[in-house]
């Protein structure tokens, strides 16, 4: 039976109905049967188990002819691919558990350096941010709080993963179009805010049918509510300043900044702007100095930070208050003085009390009436306290009726009647007027029955007028929300807003939206969550629902767990999530056989990978994770140094304490041999001190004998070696016969080898004489008269040679080394002259004639030419034609030059006789 990961290769699965299927081969070419219609061109595609010749490989051929009869080679091929295929992806996800089990050793030890590096990282970079912005306080009065924001805006820039878009609860990256509200400077992301921005938009404008679309209605921004107009929705991304469209990423920028310098005005204006290159969040306080005076215009100017120009002197105000009487007693202090402080006695306006009120406020009135007599002297003033005289009495003059038909002169004393005539005034129906006589007080409620409509219009019903008519249907529209039915009854159709709690879960995923029932997406959650971390001393805040995702601060205090191991304090490290690093603190542990402390790193909670667990024994079973496991190591062996002499006795090496004991330092031995010229070349070794043998230079026993010959240095020019082995003392001297060649290179020469190498240079040159003349030629061309000698022939040649005079007319004989000298010279004489003379006369004839020759017949050539000009004549005409009559040199000159020759010989051969 086999198994069923390899009945799969038998034509099971998608393959059924097509011929056969072969496995997929390792590069993801798939192969199809003879029953699927090979394609053209796949006959030499590769399969697993076949050679690359075609014939399958000896294994692969064994295990299919087992599995499969005779006849049948492709289910042979299928199966055996399959086996190699199965056994090479075990191969391969075994490789893959070893890495892993590598890597998360390599994280567990490294998770402590790791978390050392980002607390340095972020160490400089708030080192940097500081100093940033240390030059905005560091003179005087510098308010720091103003700066916090900016600060943190600008640490959230550069923090991964801290700026967040409060619409969808996602991380603003580097490369993301954003948006920055200039209300509450929150940042993001373009194509939420322009969402947001549309959608509330339609739902404020389609509250009423008859404005939709047509006025301009704000938008809000989802945190701070401030509120923009249409023209105001960002359509495109730019950077924090505005400056630039679409800022490039720069790596070396705050992200979404041009980089540029700020330059926008500081709030509250002053007439400067930000010097801070482009960046996020409210600009900080304007760090320009101007000299400005205290509040009270008292102290001298002094030069201060814009942002913090005003300033006390903390001395008294002194201005007068406005009671005109005392003077403000207050330190320098901005704006109007207050209220003065004191208390004194005061009338009221009408004068009839006095009382202890504050100086600041002199003008009071009383609780009584006024009480004074009228001007019609029947009446008093009902006015309470009051400031001016009582005015006229209120029932002088002409007074109309109740029904303010007719009009009446009366005395004040008496009431004014009714007219008789109707009332006529209009009830609170608002409908039907008064039927009764002209009467005081007010008017009855209408009693009328009139047929009146429901408030919602769908009843009627007759009723009287000043009763209101109320049905009981509830009203079926949809509020505001969309969600609710308006349930009020008789509703005219104005349905008030729904007063349900919304109730939906906001981004956060924490909580629910706490206002009233809405239509669109609801406001991003309001709350905050403190991310912690282990020991809770360190905490960053972050929107609600990012607490997920944001990872804990590193917090910069000392864990408080106790030690693992057998330390009574583990090392200090900060505080963290998960278990302690391992301990580096040295074992200090007595070892049991030297009785030295462990100096290597605590070894209590090793981590080992755990062995004998159970292997998987295919593809098919999912492998598990490798695992590791604590346990307690021995101490490793003692290292301690221990100084020890090598055998040889030339070194005194500390070595560890486990393995203390003879040892050879691996140097030549280095004794000298009883030849005296050696020394033992044998690897550090024993060496046994004899009575003979008590210098530790001298070899011993135990040393090589020196088998060599002798090496000592030969007399200069003595090619020969000693003829006795390595021997003390000097060598004997040397009496074979040495060949030389004598000073002349001519002869060879025998001499014994020490008498050249004892002679001296005169000696040397009488035994290198031969004896014979010096074959050497001398400059001058003659043989060396000398007898063999070293060096340069002497320059004393005394031959007879023959010197002429400049025209080898005369001749005589003088020694070499005079002319050699240019002692003697010959000088031509007066015949050697005039034959010069003469000679010359001759060439400046024969080089007239030839210049004569040569114009004459350039003047031929000239007529010539000249007569070609001329045109063409008649055929009858004879052409001209130019007779030249030669010279007599032309006519006679191949007879003058062999006889000329002939006379300068004859000449010549004169002139030598007569010299002779």
């Amino acid at each position: 039976m086999e198994a069923s990961w390899r009945q799969v290769a038998g034509g099971r699965g998608r393959a059924r109905g097509r011929g056969t299927a072969a496995p997929s081969s390792g590069n993801g070419v798939h192969l199809r049967g003879a029953g699927g219609g090979r394609e053209k061109g796949s006959v030499g595609a590769a399969v697993p188990g076949l050679s690359p010749g075609g014939a399958a490989t000896p294994a692969a051929a064994g295990s299919s002819a087992r599995r499969c009869p005779a006849g049948s080679e492709a289910p042979q091929t299928s199966v055996a691919g399959a086996e190699l295929m199965s056994q090479k992806k075990f191969e391969e996800i075994k490789k893959a558990n070893q890495a892993a089990a590598k890597k998360i050793v390599e994280e567990h030890f490294s998770s402590s350096s790791e978390e050392e590096g980002d607390e340095d990282f972020e160490g400089k970079r708030g080192k940097i941010v500081a100093n940033t912005f240390i030059t905005y306080t560091t003179q005087t009065d510098g308010d720091v709080r103003e700066l916090e924001r900016t600060k943190q805006y600008v640490n959230e820039a550069f923090q991964a993963g801290a700026m967040t878009c409060l619409i969808c609860i996602a991380s603003v990256k580097r490369n993301q179009a954003v948006w920055s509200c200039s209300g509450c400077f929150c940042i993001f992301h373009m194509p939420c805010i322009q969402k947001w921005a549309k959608d509330s938009q339609f739902l404020v404008s389609s509250l009423t049918d008859d404005d939709f679309g047509k006025r301009d209605y704000p938008w809000p921004c989802p945190k701070c509510r401030f509120e923009y107009k249409r023209s105001d929705t960002p359509s495109r991304y730019y950077c924090y300043c505005g400056k630039v469209e679409d800022p490039p990423l720069d790596p070396w920028l705050v992200p979404h900044s041009c980089g540029q310098v700020c330059e926008r005005d500081f709030k509250p204006s002053c007439g400067h702007k930000c010097l801070l290159l482009c960046h996020p969040g409210p600009c900080p306080p304007c760090p320009k100095m101007v000299t400005t005076t205290c509040y009270c215009k008292k102290a001298k100017p002094i030069p201060r930070r814009c942002s913090a120009k005003e300033w006390s002197c903390q001395l008294p105000c002194g201005r007068k208050l406005l009671c005109g009487q005392h003077k403000c007693e207050n330190p320098c202090h901005a704006g109007s003085c207050p209220p003065c402080p004191r208390v004194s006695r005061q009338k009221c306006v009408c004068g009839k009390r006095v009382a202890e009120r504050s100086c600041a406020s002199p003008l009071w009135h009383c609780d009584q009436v006024c009480g004074k007599t009228l001007p019609c002297g029947n009446h008093t003033c009902e006015q309470v306290c009051h400031v001016g005289a009582c005015g006229d009495c209120p029932r002088s003059g002409k007074r109309f009726c109740p029904c303010q038909k007719s009009k009446f002169s009366l005395p004040c004393t008496e009431d004014v009647p009714t007219c008789g005539d109707s009332c006529d005034k209009v009830l609170e129906c608002g409908i039907h007027r008064c039927s009764q006589r002209c009467h005081r007080g007010p008017c009855e409620t209408c009693r009328q029955e009139v047929e009146k409509h429901c408030r919602c219009g769908k009843h009627t019903k007759r009723m009287p007028c000043h009763k209101p008519y109320l049905c009981e249907t509830k009203c079926v529209k949809m509020r505001d929300c969309q969600k609710h039915q308006c349930r009020r009854k008789c509703c005219p159709g104005n349905c008030p807003p729904c007063d349900q709690n919304c109730g939906r879960t906001l981004g956060c995923r924490n909580h629910k939206c706490p206002s009233v029932c809405h239509r669109g997406s609801c406001y991003p959650c309001p709350e905050t969550v403190d991310v912690k971390c282990n020991c809770g001393n360190t905490k960053v805040t972050v929107p609600c629902g990012r607490e997920r995702t944001t990872r804990p601060p590193k917090c910069k205090e000392q864990c408080s767990r106790p030690p693992t191991c057998h330390h009574t304090s583990q090392e200090k490290h900060r505080c963290h999530f998960g278990s302690c690093p391992p301990c580096h603190q040295p074992c200090q542990k007595v070892l049991e056989k030297c009785g030295h402390l462990c100096p290597a790193p605590c070894h209590d909670q090793a981590l080992i990978k755990q062995t004998g667990r159970h292997q998987p024994t295919g593809p098919w079973e999912q492998p598990s994770e490798p695992a590791f496991i604590q346990t307690a190591l021995p101490c490793p062996p003692c290292q301690v140094p221990i100084p020890m002499e090598c055998l040889g006795k030339h070194e005194v090496s500390p070595l560890p304490c486990h393995a203390v004991g003879p040892y050879s330092c691996k140097r030549a031995c280095g004794r000298t041999l009883t030849c005296q010229n050696h020394t033992c070349m044998k690897e550090c070794h024993k060496v046994t001190e004899t009575d003979s043998c008590t210098d530790k230079k001298k070899a011993g026993p135990e040393c090589l004998h020196c088998e060599e010959g002798c090496s000592k240095s030969r007399p200069s020019g003595c090619p020969h070696p000693c003829v006795l082995p390595c021997h003390p003392g000097e060598c004997p001297p040397c009496v074979q016969m040495l060949r030389i060649k004598c000073h002349c290179k001519i002869t060879s020469l025998y001499v014994e080898c020490r008498k050249i190498t004892t002679a001296d240079v005169n000696e040397k040159n009488l035994l290198s004489c031969c004896k014979n003349q010096c074959p050497k030629e001398l400059p001058c061309g003659h043989r060396c008269k000398e007898m063999c000698h070293p060096g340069e022939c002497p320059f004393n040649c005394n031959q007879k040679v023959k010197l002429r005079c400049p025209c080898k007319r005369i001749k005589k004989e003088v020694q070499c080394n005079k002319v050699r000298e240019n002692q003697i010279s010959i000088e031509c004489d007066t015949t050697c002259k005039e034959m010069k003379q003469k000679a010359s006369e001759l060439k400046e004839a024969e080089a007239k004639a030839a210049l004569e020759e040569e114009k004459r017949r350039q003047q031929a050539e000239l007529e010539a030419f000249e007569n070609r000009l001329k045109g063409r004549r008649k055929k009858n005409r004879k052409r001209d034609e130019v007779a030249v009559e030669l010279t007599l040199w032309q006519k006679y000159k191949y007879y003058l030059f062999p006889l000329c020759a002939i006379v300068v010989v004859v000449f010549a051969w004169y002139i030598a006789n007569a010299v002779d």
